[in-house]
């Protein structure tokens, strides 16, 4: 076939849209929506992080295979397959956190790990990651779990930055913005297109995700307070509204554009500027190193447990003060009958119980949260550390019966 023909075939084919403005803007804005809806769905709806993954795996296989059964970029598809995945990525990095105490660091390095995998295998096969080569089956299934990936690394990623940090919502967003820009920057002065696509592709999903805690999270805990609900409803409605725009307007549409020539490469500029990109990434390992090294509140279950320590001496219930009492009843209620059965050995029963203790606490989280944030944050690193003794692979007895005391004495 000649190269004309190939670039018509190629244009008539394409299952992705154009790289514009708006392809960034509704990116960053399915990112947020993936960690404010997820959350929403598994903390305030309390439908529980494994079930709600459970469900977005389903809707994820049918959502993604419309999308293959297309002939050509439909935007609404494209766009609705981009949230469903940026959910479930998320969720997937959740349940190693939360649920299999898998180490940020290490979640972050296999995640990492599994992309430069793909992105291998991608290359060897095709010999091209250019999101303007998605022609073919082989090709776009490449695509969509090299996008899983970047989904479930980005959010890993972020989250570990914001461990190691303890960087409020506002502060968070700046990293990532910084180095998009300087991505942007680079891209201008001649480095891999290809290779500044997928960098910047990566780090949306951190921005994305530090601007909806930020906009979630209570204004006691330097957010917006405008809560998740709130927050998936109105960047939803965005992403509807610019896909409606897309759709009308077929300004990201490939197909409808003249072809022109692929722009000349210049190995010589490309290789300077990877060294630009690695001068980079050390300059913010260095400051993500400064910064960890920085007083500041440690994650949840260090610092937390120490402050509740502290505040349970003062005198009974203190912490609990600002909470309505019958909230704080139901708490105290779960918590003794989880000890109960943990001293009387039946482990399951309290591993039961001590879920109930979780998703009252997850429900109730955008009524107590405003109330007192830094109480709220005493109790929920104690919770924390009950659930991790209770869901160790090695449960030790000693371990569950501490935790569990020192959230009873917090409770009052």
């Amino acid at each position: 076939m000649r190269e004309s023909e190939v670039g018509k075939a190629r244009r008539m084919l394409s299952k992705v849209p154009e790289v514009s403005v708006w392809f960034w803007i509704i990116k960053i804005l399915c990112t947020t929506v993936g960690e404010s809806f997820a959350d929403w769905i598994n903390t305030s709806l309390g439908v529980g992080v494994n079930l709600t993954a459970l469900l977005f795996t389903v809707v994820l296989v049918a959502v993604l295979g419309w999308q293959l059964w297309l002939n050509r970029y439909v935007a609404f598809v494209y766009w609705l397959t981009v949230v469903v995945v940026s959910v479930t990525g998320t969720l997937y990095t959740d349940i190693l956190t939360d649920n299999l105490d898998v180490p940020l660091a290490l979640s972050t390095s296999a995640f990492a790990a599994a992309l430069a995998i793909v992105f291998g295998v991608w290359f060897a096969r095709e010999r091209t990651l250019s999101i303007h080569s998605i022609v073919t089956l082989p090709r776009e299934l490449f695509y969509w779990l090299a996008v899983l990936v970047t989904f479930a690394l980005g959010t890993a990623a972020g989250d570990w930055t914001l461990e190691a940090t303890g960087w409020g919502p506002g502060t968070s967003v700046l990293l990532p913005t910084g180095l998009i820009a300087v991505i942007v920057l680079g891209w201008r002065m001649g480095a891999n297109a290809v290779l500044s696509f997928w960098l910047a592709y990566i780090l949306t999903r951190p921005l994305g995700a530090n601007l909806g805690d930020w906009f979630a999270s209570p204004t006691t805990d330097d957010g917006l307070g405008v809560g998740t609900a709130v927050t998936s409803v109105a960047f939803l409605a965005a992403i509807l509204a610019i896909v409606v725009f897309l759709t009308r307007t077929r300004s990201d549409v490939i197909e409808d554009k003249p072809e022109t020539p692929a722009s000349a490469t210049n190995p010589a500029r490309e290789r300077i500027m990877l060294g630009y990109y690695a001068l980079v990434a050390v300059l913010a390992g260095s400051l993500l190193v400064w910064a960890a090294a920085q007083p500041h509140a440690a994650p949840a279950g260090e610092e937390e447990n120490a402050s509740s320590s502290a505040s349970i001496t003062a005198s009974p219930g203190q912490t609990t003060a600002h909470f309505p009492p019958a909230e704080i009843d139901k708490f105290r209620t779960i918590t003794q009958d989880t000890l109960t059965k943990v001293r009387a050995g039946n482990q399951s029963e309290a591993k039961a119980r001590i879920k109930d203790l979780e998703t009252s606490w997850d429900q109730d989280e955008a009524t107590l949260r405003p109330l007192d944030g830094s109480a709220w944050r005493v109790l929920d690193g104690q919770i924390d550390s009950a659930l991790h003794a209770l869901r160790a692979s090695k449960p030790d007895q000693s371990a569950e019966i501490q935790t569990l005391t020192t959230l009873l004495a917090t409770l009052g």
